[in-house]
């Protein structure tokens, strides 16, 4: 189920993975498993056979392939980036840097 882009919905940990997936310079240690508890958290994730997932975030759809080891790459980050932002969830991350991280 698709939420709309607020933090109140978030965990510590989605929130943190947000905030990493918008971190600049872009991180290079992005758990997949924690990417896909966010995109669950905010969208749809449909998980095939062979490795892809169909993520559904607001109106925006991204494929995305199982990283070989446990981190996703600098285009997946980046990929996500864009889907994230075309669902407003940029203004959640302006909002949790103004305001800090912890609640």
């Amino acid at each position: 189920m698709a939420h709309s882009p607020e933090s109140a919905g978030l965990n510590n940990h989605h929130r943190d993975t947000l905030m990493k997936i918008f971190q600049h310079p872009t991180s290079h240690n992005i758990d997949w498993r924690t990417v896909l508890s966010l995109l669950e958290a905010v969208g749809t994730v449909e998980e095939s056979g062979d490795g892809k997932v169909r993520v559904h975030v607001g109106e925006g759809m991204l494929f995305l392939e199982k990283p070989r080891h446990k981190d996703i790459d600098v285009q997946q980050v980046l990929d996500l980036r864009h889907l994230l932002t075309n669902a407003g969830y940029k203004s959640v991350v302006e909002e949790l840097e103004a305001r800090g991280v912890e609640d």
